[in-house]
């Protein structure tokens, strides 16, 4: 069965759009995953740890066959491969991929909480999020995510680039 799946995805070491684009192109050549829709890239001032480079983010929309620890397993695979050093909470990192929805299941296990725990405070993944997904609902509240908006803690965008820097062309329509 197919899943209906959003990541978000930043980067604030070296070249940020480069470790966007190698995340993009590695979870798209995977035959359990198609990625159906990208969000512009947001630049945001850093979250949690300010004395570091800004971020580049987007959101991702996607189908799966994977279940809910496949996807945090090849994630996690990803930026590995892509070069993810392990840092301190909320530090610099090469590439940062979470999985902010997967359906409408609620999940609370050690390793992975879906929803994610942060998706209503952080501007820089409800923002992108309901670029590409209006109407989207959030499992817990039971409420569109535009409707929880007054929730946001952070605001941190500084601008917004069209996503088609990225260069990713072959996105389904499904």
């Amino acid at each position: 069965m197919e899943s209906k799946v959003y990541l978000s995805a930043g980067s604030n070491v070296g070249d940020r759009i480069s470790y966007l684009k190698s995340a993009l192109s590695k979870a798209n050549s995977k035959n359990d995953i198609s990625v159906q829709n990208i969000s512009s890239i947001y630049e945001t001032l850093p979250f949690g740890k300010t004395d570091q480079n800004n971020f580049k983010n987007i959101v991702i929309s996607l189908r799966t066959t994977l279940s809910y620890l496949e996807l945090f397993k090849e994630i996690k695979n990803i930026e590995k491969e892509i070069g993810r050093s392990k840092t301190e909470r909320w530090g610099p990192r090469e590439i940062d991929i979470d999985i902010l929805l997967f359906d409408d299941k609620i999940i609370d296990t050690d390793k992975l909480t879906i929803p994610h725990k942060g998706i209503l405070e952080r501007d820089f993944v409800v923002k992108p999020l309901l670029e590409i997904e209006p109407e989207i609902s959030h499992p817990v509240k039971q409420k569109k995510i535009k409707d929880l908006l007054y929730l946001l803690a952070s605001k941190t965008i500084i601008n917004k680039t069209p996503n088609s820097i990225l260069g990713i062309t072959e996105i389904t329509d499904e």
